[in-house]
């Protein structure tokens, strides 16, 4: 309610500014415990979730209000991207609300204050409770990436729930190259082998987030090297550079497109990655969801978990909370007893 009376003067705003604004509204909350352990309680990588609806990287880049999030309801959020070095990202403006569509375009470029800047927060909330993902990257200048995500994997690895590899951000030019076989199998050897490096003794899982704008060919392959590396999940999908019909005015902005008109495809792919791997690899649904039916037809497709970004535009962050509810009621109505049994059963 309270966000619906804000919305008309947070969209006066430029979308980054906007977004500011969000973050520094979630920091002023008092903090909450995360959710208890409920009805939707999914286990994933052997990481137990209380629920299965967390926030996707993007939001929260600097790590600056994970806890205020998990006090929303959400069972897990995700942190980042965050780069070795601080990067200032691509040239403003870059991110686009499309109103008429439900959707953003954004061309960000892995904008953020760099490693150490969000290690001094994370280890300030050492020993609280609560799901937190980081979200790797690589400099879009760096020489050497493969380098820099295992850089990045020694760096955040003891601070993390679990790690995701995000190497399918269209803005950082080059980046989705490392979906190609060859350089995938190089870049989780590099990360597996910086993850052992640390012997810790809860080593965090390690997650994979992948394009929607893949070839069939792509998704096998990725499937069997994900099976073959022992990843926890496969986050499915970043945004898209693709262009459904679209109805405002900044449809021809460069950048990733997610929101509303992403869940056909961001649906698909998981459909895809499922039959891909046999069932045999967690998936976390990510695209277009913005309603407890869209987040129970990811599952019924073959996810586990799934997260929202883009629809807290339009909905607020109270959203997580509202899906929560309504999973839990349409479990019911299915008959289902959890999560886990529902995953994949359409």
């Amino acid at each position: 309610m309270l966000f619906q009376l804000l919305r008309p003067a947070i969209f006066a705003l430029d979308s980054e500014s906007g977004h500011r604004l969000a973050l520094d509204g979630l920091r002023l909350l008092p903090r909450r415990a995360p959710p208890p352990a409920g009805p939707l309680a999914v286990k994933v990588a052997d990481i137990d979730f209380p629920n299965p609806v967390g926030v996707a990287a993007g939001f929260d880049k600097d790590a600056e209000v994970p806890d205020a999030l998990l006090g929303l309801g959400f069972g897990f959020t995700e942190v980042g991207s965050i780069t070795p070095l601080p990067q200032a990202g691509n040239p403003k403006p870059r991110l686009f609300r499309l109103i008429e569509d439900g959707a953003v375009i954004n061309r960000m470029g892995f904008n953020n204050g760099g490693a150490d800047a969000a290690l001094e927060r994370l280890e300030k909330r050492a020993g609280r409770p609560g799901i937190v993902g980081i979200n790797i990257g690589a400099n879009k200048d760096s020489p050497d990436r493969i380098a820099d995500y295992a850089v990045m994997t020694k760096k955040m690895a003891p601070h993390a729930s679990y790690l995701a590899v995000n190497i399918s951000s269209p803005n950082t030019p080059g980046l989705r190259a490392l979906q190609d076989e060859t350089a995938l199998t190089e870049l989780l050897d590099a990360v597996a082998e910086a993850r052992a490096e640390l012997a810790l003794e809860a080593p965090p899982p390690i997650f994979l987030k992948v394009a929607p704008d893949l070839e069939s060919t792509d998704i096998d392959a990725i499937s069997r090297i994900a099976l073959e590396k022992g990843l926890g999940a496969l986050i499915v999908s970043n945004t898209t550079i693709s262009r459904p019909s679209l109805r405002s005015r900044h449809a021809d902005e460069a950048g990733g497109l997610s929101g509303a008109p992403l869940k056909p495809l961001a649906t698909q792919r998981i459909r895809d990655f499922r039959k891909s791997t046999g069932g045999q690899m967690p998936l976390i649904g990510v695209g277009g969801i913005s309603s407890a039916e869209d987040a129970w037809e990811r599952v019924r497709a073959g996810a586990s978990l799934v997260q929202l970004y883009s629809a807290m535009v339009y909905e607020g962050p109270g959203l997580g909370a509202r899906i929560v509810r309504g999973l839990e009621k349409l479990m019911k109505r299915e008959g289902f007893k959890s999560i886990a049994e529902a995953v994949g059963s359409e």
